[in-house]
């Protein structure tokens, strides 16, 4: 199984890349500097080198064409300013999604953010944010040629995993350690029983793949 990830040298992605390495997939990473691909080698994975900022649709859809899964997990990041919340956090994943189809991927995986909402309203950076995701979603959420599952994690820690979540439509506001959301993603990426749910995740006390195959039959 062959799974692409944009986003390839964020904090998410590269655990995502050696959780699915080490179950023997074949794991590509997308990022823009060739000096992150050590960075991505080093967790079992192919880098990529592309900018989705600036690559066009045919670019992006040949390096995802033969993969079984595409994973969206690039982010502008908490540093960036008003203009590339634009361009990364809503372009780049529509482009990203309008590739998957034109290469054929059909399972399509996106990490967004709790609160995402293109009606969300204020000025600041980080409304600007959950706007441009909101609209990102809406945009992937509205492709029939895409089996997509939308992950909406709440607050991210840098504390170890305990492998215990609460994954359903609604949560409610929480915190989850950045090792929980790869094991979901994990999860997510080797089935499209998933396909058609905007789920939010915290940290709770159900066992990710427990919670994975209960959201999975709702």
């Amino acid at each position: 199984m062959r799974t692409v990830i944009a986003g390839g040298h964020g904090q998410i992605a590269l655990r995502l890349e050696r959780l699915l390495a080490a179950r023997g997939y074949e794991v590509a990473g997308i990022v823009r500097k060739p000096e992150q691909a050590a960075d991505l080698r080093d967790a079992g994975a192919e880098p990529v080198v592309l900018d989705l900022e600036s690559a066009s649709v045919d670019e992006v859809a040949e390096r995802l064409r033969g993969a079984d899964a595409a994973v969206f997990a690039a982010g502008a990041g908490p540093g960036s300013g008003v203009a590339r919340k634009d361009t990364v956090d809503r372009a780049a994943a529509v482009l990203f999604a309008d590739a998957a189809v034109r290469a054929g991927v059909r399972r399509m995986v996106v990490v967004s953010s709790m609160g995402a909402d293109p009606a969300h309203s204020g000025d600041d950076v980080f409304d600007v944010y959950l706007r441009a995701k909101g609209e990102a979603d809406a945009y992937v959420s509205g492709l029939d040629a895409l089996d997509w599952t939308i992950l909406c994690p709440g607050a991210l820690t840098d504390d170890a995993g305990t492998g215990l979540v609460r994954l359903e439509a609604h949560t409610g506001r929480g915190s989850v350690p950045r090792d929980d959301v790869a094991a979901v993603l994990a999860e997510l990426v080797e089935s499209s029983a998933t396909a058609g749910l905007r789920l939010e995740l915290i940290g709770g006390s159900t066992p990710v793949p427990v919670a994975v195959k209960s959201v999975a039959g709702n």
